[in-house]
């Protein structure tokens, strides 16, 4: 009986990891702003990332002050996040995107 009652929770819990939004796979993008509607992009890009890996061990600098340095930008217009998540942050990549001149 408990054989067959774990073998039912452990399907149970495979098929919820399945179903729930971005246990397996994620990617977003957002705009780290209020006011899109009057934002000027710039003409550099500059990107800098933070990655995870085992939710144990975590490098980088994904700062806004390390984006705008990798884009050789003076002057921040815009900033994006954008994640890449696999198996509920087995792996993580946290990326910020900054715009500006």
């Amino acid at each position: 009986m408990k054989r067959s009652f774990g073998r039912t929770a452990a399907s149970l819990l495979s098929l919820a990891a399945l179903a729930l939004p971005g246990c397996v796979f994620a990617h977003t993008k957002e705009p780290l702003d209020t006011d899109l509607n009057q934002t000027k992009l710039g003409a550099k890009t500059g990107t800098a990332s933070t990655r995870e890996i085992l939710w144990l061990f975590m490098w980088g600098d994904a700062s806004t002050q390390a984006a705008a340095k990798n884009g050789g930008i003076s002057v921040v217009n815009h900033a994006d996040m954008e994640d890449f998540v696999i198996l509920a942050g087995l792996w993580w990549d946290h990326t910020t995107i900054v715009y500006g001149d």
